[in-house]
């Protein structure tokens, strides 16, 4: 049995605050080749979750600390939808179908949320980024990052 602690989520929501991403992951699968891949993932307020899709695979996640706004894209970056997602929020979890281009907004100062994919993970096809979004890192992601705060379904992030 594996038991997660809340201290061990402390030390998660500590090691978000020191990377240079601003987030960290803890993952309870064994290794890349488990067929279900599971994992707490912490972040700061200003970390950028680079909008992405992930190629005939669905994804579970479930927010356990804090406050996350979840967007979703068309092709060509139009939001399609905006879920607000948080133990105090009308939302705790969503499940994203597959293909679906999305992103991660953590609107608290720090959170945690829990994910579920299909395995075995392989770094080369496990997300596609949208052509639309700024590297993560990039001079422009800040500013994107703003855009995406304010966005609402209709708007097009990429203007």
């Amino acid at each position: 049995m594996k038991s997660i602690t809340s201290e061990m989520l402390d030390e998660l929501e500590e090691k978000a605050r020191t990377s240079p991403r601003l987030r960290s992951n803890l993952n309870i699968h064994i290794s890349a080749s488990d067929p279900v891949q599971r994992y707490f993932i912490a972040a700061e307020r200003d970390s950028y979750f680079r909008p992405h899709r992930h190629p005939d695979k669905s994804e579970f996640a479930l927010v356990i600390r804090g406050e996350f706004d979840v967007l979703m894209f068309d092709d060509n970056g139009s939001v399609t939808r905006r879920v607000t997602l948080g133990p105090d929020a009308c939302n705790a979890g969503v499940e994203m179908p597959a293909n679906t281009w999305h992103t991660w907004i953590p609107v608290s100062d720090r959170g945690v949320f829990f994910e579920v994919k299909q395995g075995p993970y392989d770094a080369a096809s496990a997300a596609e980024f949208a052509s639309w979004s700024p590297e993560d890192g990039a001079a422009r992601a800040e500013e994107f990052v703003v855009r995406l705060r304010h966005a609402k379904p209709g708007d097009n992030v990429t203007d």
